[in-house]
C-alpha cells in the first residue's frame, strides 16, 4: 500500500499521526467524463513528490504523522457507497481527535464524511471550491448525484461556495436568492476574491471542513478534470484565503474530489497532491498543533 508522500512506515503510523488521508474512489454518477475513480491513486503518486518541507509555512507538515489508510470498497449505487463510508468516519471521529483527508472520487463522496462530521460537530460549516453549485435537487434520478450533493449538505449543515461560475436554471433560487445556509460567490461577480476574504470569513463557523472539487480551479491550472469550465481560480486565489480562514476557524476536515488523470500529463496530480498537504499545514496550525 503507498503511503501518502512515501512515509515510512514508521512515519505514518496509525496511533502517531494526526492525520488519516481515506481514498475514496468513485465515479458512478459522473455525467460528462469519466475517470475521477483513478483519481485518489494518482494523488497517493504524486505526493511522493512533493517537497515534505513546506516553503508556505515553513514547516514540516509530515512530521505530525500521516496515516494512509487501507483501501475499501465503495462500489455500488450512491446511496450504497454512502453507507459504506459513514462507518469509517464515524469510528474514526468517534475514536480520535484526528483530520480525516479524504480522495475523491467524483463530488458525491463528499456527503458521507461531511454528515459524519456534522454529527461530531454540531456547529459545522462548509467551505465549499468548485465551478457548478452542485445544488440541483437531484440529476438523472439520482438524489445523491454528484450534481446534487452541496443540496444534499445544505440540508445538514450551512456551506459557503466559491468559484461558482455554472450552474442550472433550478438552481437560480437558491444560488441567487436569499438563503441562510447558502453564500453562493459567483467568480465572475468576486474579483479580486481577495476584496471578499472577510466577508467570506464571516459566513464560517469557528469549525470548518472544506470540500474542494478540482474543477474550481481555471482548467489552465488544472486540467485533469473530468468537468471542466472556463475561468476560475488559481492556486493563490486557494491559498490565500484557506490561509486566513486557517488563523480564525478550526480546520477539522477536508476532501479533495474530481482529479482526473491524464496519462500524458501529471501536472493536475502534483497540484492536487500538494494542495492536499498544504491544506494539511493550514488544519494543523488552525488547530495549534505544534511540531
Amino acid at each position: 500500500m503507498k503511503n501518502f508522500g512515501g512515509l515510512s512506515k514508521q512515519e505514518a503510523l496509525f496511533e502517531k499521526s494526526k492525520f488519516v488521508v481515506i481514498s475514496l474512489p468513485y465515479d458512478q454518477t459522473a455525467s460528462y467524463q469519466k475517470g475521477s475513480v483513478n483519481g485518489p491513486e494518482a494523488i497517493l503518486d504524486a505526493s511522493y513528490q512533493v517537497e515534505l518541507y513546506d516553503e508556505e509555512l515553513k514547516q514540516e507538515t509530515y512530521k505530525l504523522g500521516i496515516y494512509t489508510y487501507p483501501h475499501f470498497d465503495i462500489s455500488g449505487k450512491p446511496e450504497e457507497m454512502i453507507e459504506k463510508i459513514l462507518p469509517v468516519y464515524r469510528k474514526l471521529l468517534k475514536e480520535t481527535d484526528k483530520v480525516l483527508v479524504g480522495l475523491g472520487g467524483e463530488h458525491s463522496v463528499s456527503y458521507a464524511p461531511i454528515k459524519a462530521y456534522k454529527e461530531k460537530f454540531p456547529n459545522l460549516s462548509i467551505l465549499h471550491f468548485d465551478a457548478h453549485a452542485d445544488l440541483r435537487d437531484g440529476y438523472e434520478g439520482e438524489r445523491f448525484s454528484h450534481a446534487a450533493v452541496m443540496r444534499r449538505v445544505s440540508e445538514l449543515c450551512p456551506i459557503t461556495q466559491i468559484g461558482i461560475r455554472n450552474y442550472s436554471i433550478g438552481e437560480v433560487p437558491l444560488v441567487e436568492g436569499e438563503n441562510n445556509n447558502i453564500h453562493t460567490y459567483l467568480w465572475h461577480e468576486h474579483l479580486p476574491l481577495e476584496k471578499y476574504h472577510d466577508e467570506i470569513i464571516e459566513t464560517l463557523s469557528d469549525t470548518v471542513y472544506i470540500s474542494f472539487d478540482t474543477d474550481g480551479f481555471d482548467p489552465a491550472v488544472f486540467p485533469g478534470t473530468g468537468t471542466p469550465e472556463p475561468g476560475g481560480l488559481t492556486w493563490y486565489d486557494v491559498t490565500s484565503l484557506v490561509r486566513k480562514v486557517s488563523k480564525i476557524s478550526k480546520i477539522v476536515g477536508f476532501d479533495v474530489v474530481e482529479l482526473m488523470p491524464l496519462p500524458h500529463n501529471k501536472v493536475s496530480d502534483f497540484t492536487a497532491a500538494k494542495l492536499v498537504y498544504r491544506f494539511m499545514g493550514y488544519a494543523a496550525q488552525s488547530l495549534k498543533w505544534h511540531i
